[in-house]
């Protein structure tokens, strides 16, 4: 993969691990204005109460999120270190995100978040970007 695109990944990766912990700080009121300010907008401006079980459940969310990213970046480290070897790890990882996307995209509209999509279709765009551009699923000519 060339550098560029190593590049991409990393920098996709940093921004999603910083979303992670956005996240996970709206578990705690003296950190959670950036998370409030995101709800907000996905919700089309309408007020968020925060209740202790919310701020539980977000907290956890936080910390899943920040251990998918984690995991994912070790992941894609190891894909591209395999060269074609790596295919099916990148397989896994665009079948895992499309999964996410799926499920995250269809509850964010069904609860009445689906602003949510913005965010999500950037983030699934950029990976497939990534995936394309670098031809990591490629066949082998």
């Amino acid at each position: 993969m060339s550098p560029f695109w190593q590049a991409w990944f990393q920098f996709r990766l940093i921004a999603m691990i910083l979303f992670a912990l956005i996240v996970a700080g709206g578990a705690l009121p003296a950190t959670d204005a950036p998370l409030r300010m995101e709800l907000v907008l996905t919700s089309l401006g309408q007020p968020v109460d925060l209740t202790p079980a919310g701020r539980f459940m977000i907290g956890i969310l936080g910390g899943v999120f920040l251990g998918w990213m984690v995991m994912f970046a070790l992941v894609l480290r190891q894909a591209a270190a395999m060269g074609r070897a790596g295919r099916p790890l990148w397989r896994a990882a665009t079948v895992g995100i499309l999964a996410w996307y799926t499920l995250d995209s269809t509850l964010s509209v069904l609860t009445g978040f689906g602003l949510n999509l913005v965010p999500n279709t950037l983030a699934l765009g950029t990976f497939l970007v990534g995936v394309a551009g670098s031809r990591v699923l490629a066949r082998a000519a």
